[in-house]
């Protein structure tokens, strides 16, 4: 891989210290796929695109279409996630770690620390997450913490 210029570099770093995180779904697919699985022409398709992206609730590109938060909380979706720390048995790591795998988390981390993982879910999903996490076996305490609000 071509490594990145200096140029490339700052314009990176300037989009990452002046950009603003956000939560968003991304789809990768073409127009005529996606309006042949609605039932609907692409022109009508290209309309009800142009209204959601014109109101905030997408954003386009070529090849993809992104869920905004704004989006997100039109559909009833919490844009404010949740947070769930594990402890894990040592001998039982590489097993529990592979069972994460199959679960709906959004982000999944190995940490460091008094904890040995960290799971970021949706919180609509966290109960459900919780209960098929204790039937994990290693997994020894799970602590949950629910976010309140986006600060920054």
């Amino acid at each position: 891989m071509e490594p990145l210029t200096k140029r490339s570099i700052q314009l990176l770093k300037q989009l990452y210290e002046k950009g603003k995180s956000t939560n968003t779904y991304t789809l990768r697919i073409k127009q005529d796929e996606l309006s042949t699985q609605l039932g609907v022409s692409r022109q009508a398709l290209n309309v009800h695109l142009r209204k959601l992206k014109n109101r905030g609730y997408i954003r386009t590109g070529r090849g993809f279409i992104d869920v905004t938060e704004k989006g997100l909380s039109a559909l009833g979706v919490s844009t404010t996630p949740a947070f769930i720390l594990l402890k894990v048995s040592p001998i039982k790591r590489i097993h529990v770690y592979e069972q994460i795998h199959a679960l709906a988390v959004t982000r999944a981390f190995r940490i460091a620390g008094e904890v040995d993982a960290l799971l970021i879910v949706e919180r609509e999903n966290l109960d459900e997450i919780l209960k098929k996490l204790y039937s994990i076996d290693g997994i020894e305490d799970t602590r949950s913490y629910v976010t309140i609000e986006v600060i920054k």
